[in-house]
């Protein structure tokens, strides 16, 4: 398993990547740096992947899981429910690659704005 940092403004947390093809290509091409979006309790930006959806690929996501969205090619962190919610849960726009999991609390994530600078580099 392989362990990424994730930066956004005062936010700083780890995550484990799952061996999905999609998150061994993200981990090809560390570090990155986008700016960061907001859509509800998910934030979400361009990385430079392309990636097609997984088998695998699913529209429920569970808080801390970080998905890839072929639709905007972006990576995306879940803490909490978004527009397209049916309940608390994390709700994706379209289906996502699931990359992996948040090693901390993800509801610090609801201090990242709009625009801020979002990095992700390796740690092992």
């Amino acid at each position: 398993m392989t362990t990424i940092k994730i930066v956004a403004g005062e936010v700083s947390m780890l995550a484990n990547l799952n061996d999905s093809p999609t998150a061994r290509q993200l981990w090809t091409v560390l570090p990155i740096a986008g700016t960061a979006n907001t859509w509800g309790d998910e934030v979400y930006f361009e990385v430079p992947v392309i990636a097609e959806l997984e088998p695998d690929a699913r529209v429920e996501v569970d808080v801390g899981e970080l998905g890839y969205w072929p639709v905007g090619h972006a990576l995306c962190v879940f803490f909490g429910p978004t527009p397209v919610s049916r309940d608390e849960r994390p709700r994706a726009a379209s289906p996502v690659n699931i990359l992996g999991r948040l090693k901390g609390d993800a509801t610090q994530f609801s201090l990242v704005r709009n625009g801020t600078l979002v990095s992700v580099t390796r740690t092992n």
